[in-house]
């Protein structure tokens, strides 16, 4: 109880209510769901260590002028859920100087919503892609230790994962 002027009541009793008939919102920018990156870079990249020999691996930028990208999937770690997709334009791939780049709208699926919310918190800040040479579409440097891919016949998923091939790869919102 809470004493007022001379009379005791319930405290319950003094509650105030406040009640809107109407209003209006005026809502912030919305979330796009976008995310952009780079599958692949044409810089020379180590991709693993044998025997104290560092072995490199380079796609060219001519690489993917034939390649076929008419179905491609973007993933998390090349496997389970499918986020995005070239084939019903929710997935834009482009190369440009710098690589293959991906444009993904991740708005479509509560679980491609979840993906941008681990890309954009930082989780995930790399990518990869998985794909297949062409016949003859790739030579080794042995004074280099480098392996050059001239031509991609097939490319299956662009992913973000948690330890990319190549460095140089990135994707954030």
């Amino acid at each position: 109880y809470e004493e007022i002027g001379e009379s005791k009541m319930p405290y319950r009793d003094n509650r105030e209510y406040r009640a809107m008939t109407s209003f209006d919102v005026i809502a912030s920018e919305e979330e796009s769901y976008i995310v952009e990156g780079y599958a692949s870079t044409f810089d020379v990249y180590d991709l693993f260590e044998s025997n104290g020999i560092t072995y490199k691996e380079h796609i060219e930028p001519s690489a993917f002028e034939n390649c076929d990208m008419r179905d491609v999937v973007f993933l998390k770690d090349h496997e389970g859920t499918v986020f995005a997709r070239s084939k019903n334009g929710s997935l834009q791939l482009s190369v440009d100087g710098h690589g293959l780049k991906v444009r993904a709208d991740l708005s479509l699926t509560a679980h491609s919503r979840e993906a941008y919310e681990e890309i954009k918190s930082g989780l995930y800040t790399q990518m990869s892609f998985a794909f297949v040479v062409a016949e003859n579409g790739d030579s080794f440097d042995n004074m280099t230790h480098t392996r050059n891919i001239h031509s991609i016949r097939k490319l299956f998923d662009v992913s973000y994962v948690m330890r990319p091939a190549n460095n140089y790869t990135d994707i954030s919102v």
